[in-house]
């Protein structure tokens, strides 16, 4: 069976064009015409706003060559151009931010999308995934690659667009003030000016993409030693973890410090090329009044003209290191898509249908590695509304059969089927559905104890959520915390203890309220008091439905209709309890040598 493909540590290989048309439905939606009317809005605010900007120098040119004559009238008309020029100051900032305005909803909504879609494909891939899975890496490529997108596309639609529109209508100007001189050294200086930037932000980008690993590194590292928090404590491992936090913050220190020293490297040479061009036109510009061919307007309409073109051109290098990154964190996130889901529905797939609850493994083989089979063809029948318990040594393949019927891997050969249909032919969702499960670590979110019970139905009410409480005999603990059901568990439950943690599981799976109820080892971690009173809850909840139970403890299943024996993969003994001891086989000499444990712990407490 192979496995997901998991993120890579490695920056993505990428294919702008191609990154750029699979992000193009997102930022053009068929369904949404509105947003299509905004971004047609907001590129004729940008053709207005460059058409206002490339007319101000002209209004300083003739105001400075009003102001160079004399004549009564000449004061009222240099006034009016030098206003006329400030008003289109304000014109343009009006369309620059009218723009902006316009396209915010866009970008929002096109980020939000594909934001939606890479945290909805998370939920689709497999456990396998999970498993192998950073989730501070998962989490910063999705934060990288949603915050660079509304960046990238400002700078595209605002800073690279309108740039090339003036560059080609100022080489028009140019040539036809000052002739193809002029036009040849400003292409020219263009063309060294994007070399440079290109060429430094390369590298620059190197070293943007190492510190970027580092830096997902150093919170993938933080996330997971605050989430095993208490086992840090347990082992006094607080400096070791502080050590190697610090040196994953070291490297990305040093790495930083190289990225941002090359900024610095970037901007010198980027000025080298402007200034040059600047003096040169200047120079130009003056050599040409000094022979009577340009008036004294022309310096400042070549100097206007040039700054303008300068000022998008000075942020080139951080428009092109953003779009580049921008782009390999967008083809992070499709990468995140485009991830095999390993276990899919099958197309048209129904819904399952369940009349009679029961469960059958028909020659079941599956193995997480090809190397390694873990059910070596597994037959077993579990019949509707029977309790069927599961036991064996370690390693016999228990917690291997409860992912397989919730379908979070399928059989290499074999089949599974619940009221005779096969679990591979019916939607998962449906399969999911139909089995609670109360596992033997229940992971709690982190909020309230009403929302973790209201988690088992959407939809579930006030009252859904009180009636499975009371069916947990969680109702005790309720009515002794002051906020009741609004009483925060912390992260993954850690404010409660380990039995009321299963009970908020219980009352969680009561919500649910399925035909099949697996209990995963459900009570293997309480203690034994605690254990007698969940087992008598478990009795309660499961009467009347199909229970598949695995258990460690074999006194808490003595009573289970059916008993499994499980080994290596193969089932070797079946029979009630009583009649499992009497073939004196593995189950008689687990309970034997449980028994003496027991009764040796019980010796040592007296």
């Amino acid at each position: 069976m192979p496995p997901d493909r998991d993120t890579p540590t490695d920056p993505a290989h990428h294919d702008g064009w191609r990154t750029l048309l699979r992000f193009a439905p997102y930022l053009w939606p068929r369904e949404n015409p509105a947003l299509r009317r905004r971004i047609v809005l907001a590129c004729v605010l940008i053709l207005l706003s460059t058409g206002t900007q490339l007319t101000l120098p002209y209004f300083l040119r003739a105001a400075v060559d009003t102001m160079s004559a004399s004549g009564p009238k000449l004061l009222q008309l240099a006034l009016w151009t030098v206003l006329a020029y400030a008003a289109g100051r304000l014109l343009q900032t009006t369309f620059d931010n009218l723009r902006n305005i316009v396209f915010e909803r866009v970008g929002q909504d096109a980020t939000r999308a594909l934001a939606e879609n890479v945290f909805a494909q998370l939920h689709r891939l497999s456990l396998r995934f999970h498993l192998s899975r950073r989730t501070g890496e998962i989490t910063k490529t999705i934060e990288r690659g949603t915050k660079s997108i509304d960046t990238m596309l400002y700078f595209m639609l605002f800073n690279i667009a309108p740039t090339v529109l003036q560059l080609a209508i100022v080489a028009g100007i140019f040539y036809v003030n000052f002739g193809i001189g002029l036009v040849g050294a400003t292409a020219l200086a263009i063309i060294a000016y994007i070399w440079v930037t290109r060429t430094i932000t390369e590298w620059r980008t190197t070293l943007r993409q190492r510190m970027n690993r580092l830096d997902g590194q150093a919170l993938d590292r933080a996330v997971d030693s605050l989430l095993n928090y208490e086992t840090v404590k347990y082992f006094g491992a607080e400096a070791r973890e502080e050590a190697r936090y610090a040196a994953a913050t070291r490297e990305y220190a040093d790495a930083a410090v190289k990225s941002e020293n090359s900024l610095g490297l970037l901007n010198i040479a980027q000025a080298l090329v402007t200034n040059l061009l600047m003096a040169l036109a200047l120079a130009w510009t003056v050599w040409g009044w000094y022979q009577g061919k340009y008036s004294s307007g022309q310096l400042v309409f070549v100097q206007t003209y040039l700054t303008q073109l300068f000022r998008p051109l000075d942020m080139l290098g951080m428009v092109y290191r953003t779009i580049r990154q921008g782009l390999i964190d967008m083809a992070e996130m499709f990468r995140l898509l485009d991830t095999e889901v390993e276990v899919p529905d099958r197309p048209g797939a129904p819904a399952l249908v369940i009349r009679q609850p029961g469960i059958v493994f028909d020659n079941v083989v599956f193995g997480y590695e090809s190397e390694r089979m873990i059910l070596k063809g597994l037959s077993f029948e579990v019949p509707a509304g029977h309790s069927v318990a599961l036991v064996g040594p370690s390693g016999a393949g228990k917690s291997t059969i409860a992912r397989l019927l919730f379908r979070f891997y399928d059989p290499l050969s074999g089949r599974i089927l619940i009221d005779g249909q096969d679990i591979r032919d019916v939607t998962q969702a449906s399969l999911r559905a139909a089995i609670g499960i109360v596992p033997q670590d229940s992971v709690l979110f982190n909020d309230t104890i009403g929302y973790n019970i209201a988690y088992g139905r959407n939809g579930a009410g006030l009252e859904d959520v009180a009636s499975a409480a009371r069916g947990a005999a969680l109702m005790g603990l309720i009515d002794r915390l002051p906020q009741g059901f609004d009483t925060e568990v912390g992260e993954r439950g850690l404010k409660l203890s380990g039995g009321e943690k299963q009970r908020v599981a219980i009352a969680r799976t009561l919500v649910k309220n399925p035909p099949i109820l697996m209990l995963d080892e459900a009570t293997s971690a309480l203690d034994t008091r605690t254990e007698r009173d969940i087992l008598a809850t478990l009795r309660q909840v499961s009467a009347h439905r199909t229970t598949l139970s695995i258990a460690h403890r074999l006194s808490t299943i003595a009573d289970a209709d059916t008993i499994l024996v499980l080994s290596e993969g193969r089932l070797v003994e079946s029979g009630s309890h009583q009649g499992l001891l009497k073939i004196d086989g593995l189950y008689a000499e687990m309970w034997a040598r449980q028994a003496a444990e027991a009764e040796t712990l019980g010796e040592a407490a007296e």
